[in-house]
């Protein structure tokens, strides 16, 4: 029996890959993931705490991670081997301890990432600066 799927066409690259938080561009499905352990670590000024029901929970203001942790929970996960990685909501800042956490890797083809600037994560200032020079003759 012939396979009567038909092949889709390949999605069109974004002018900044980079800035996004996922990649399903080909079997390979790729997210950014952020670390909310350094954020607490690090003092990180968008870092908001509130409590309810005895316990103190904590969040991104930003809404780089839009979920609310039990901060008793982490801090517990953090002095035991680490608390991990939550899925980023929205483009990571350049204080976030940030990463790309792929999935089915096996379904990578030979050729390999269709998409290599979505690995690039924010460094706060370009990492290169272009300066033009134009030459008159007088």
């Amino acid at each position: 029996m012939e396979d009567q799927r038909e092949a889709s066409p390949p999605a069109e690259l974004p002018l900044r890959p980079q800035d996004e938080v996922e990649c399903r561009r080909c079997e390979v499905h790729c997210d950014k993931v952020v670390h909310p352990g350094a954020c607490v670590e690090r003092n990180c000024p968008f870092l908001y705490a509130f409590e309810e029901v005895g316990h103190t929970y904590v969040g991104c203001m930003q809404k780089v991670f839009d979920v609310e942790i039990d901060l008793d929970l982490l801090l517990e996960a953090e002095a035991s081997g680490g608390f991990g990685a939550v899925r980023a909501a929205r483009r990571p800042l350049p204080m976030c301890d940030v990463e790309v956490a792929s999935c089915y890797e096996a379904k990578a083809d030979e050729l390999g990432c269709v998409n290599p600037e979505f690995f690039e994560l924010p460094l706060g200032t370009p990492s290169f600066r272009v300066f033009a020079q134009v030459k008159t003759n007088d």
